[in-house]
């Protein structure tokens, strides 16, 4: 109940904080595509977008409308996307997708890793067990007739990693899904980020941008996990680690 009100709070935050977005790291320009969650459109990432657009990337909307789950016209126009970005500009494209444009992205990059350069999800509940775990399962579900691709849970059992770099930037105060389906089991490439945002303040949140901006800014081959300096600590609590994960270090 509290989501719109927080989000417009962490709003209010990104526009206190913009003169310290000169601060973020820039940009090398390669290409970056921004997908958006559920019952949104590009008009949701348009403040992300515009961070990244200033630091130097080559940003793109997904142009599909409003996402309403993985239609024909999702399923078949990312993948025509990201084809067509990777002919444009020769060389592999980040992607970045916020909640259900999250699971999109990681799909994706299973699909194409030859054309990813590295995943990075904002409150995406890629692994989903139950259906309680989220509260826009019933609006999902409402468009299922609509769905070309229908997906059992746990929507990525554990040891299900990606073929590219991922990031996971998520938040124990996110109010529409449960933070424990946003965790992915850290490796040598894939790692969890915790901020202090709502779900709906994800694409906007400072602390979000500046782990996005971080992530994006690594060069190509040389990814490392993320480490905040020391003056922003407080933003970024020490990251969970999903339970089987636990259990497995607990057990050696």
């Amino acid at each position: 109940m509290t989501e719109p009100a927080r989000g417009a709070a962490d709003f209010g935050l990104f526009l206190a904080a913009r003169p310290l977005m000169l601060r973020l790291p820039p940009g090398d320009g390669h290409p970056v595509l921004v997908l958006p969650g559920l019952l949104a459109s590009d008009t949701s990432t348009r403040t992300l977008r515009a961070v990244l657009r200033r630091l130097g990337y080559r940003v793109h909307g997904w142009r599909l409308g409003r996402n309403i789950g993985p239609t024909a016209q999702c399923v078949e126009g990312m993948r025509a996307r990201i084809d067509d970005l990777s002919d444009r500009y020769g060389q592999p494209i980040s992607l970045v997708g916020w909640s259900l444009g999250g699971i999109f992205a990681r799909d994706l990059a299973r699909r194409t890793p030859d054309s990813v350069r590295q995943v990075v999800t904002l409150g995406s509940p890629f692994r989903l067990v139950r259906h309680s775990q989220s509260r826009a399962s019933k609006v999902f579900d409402r468009y299922s007739h609509l769905h070309v691709e229908h997906r059992t849970l746990p929507l990525e059992p554990d040891g299900c990693s990606l073929p590219v770099p991922s990031t996971s930037i998520y938040s124990r105060l996110d109010g529409i899904v449960h933070w424990q389906t946003c965790l992915d089991t850290p490796g040598k490439q894939c790692e969890n980020i915790a901020v202090h945002a709502s779900h709906l303040g994800l694409g906007h949140h400072p602390a979000a941008l500046y782990a996005l901006a971080d992530r994006l800014a690594q060069p190509e081959g040389t990814w490392k996990p993320f480490k905040s300096p020391i003056y922003l600590r407080p933003m970024f609590p020490r990251p969970d680690v999903p339970s089987s994960a636990t259990d497995a270090v607990a057990a050696a």
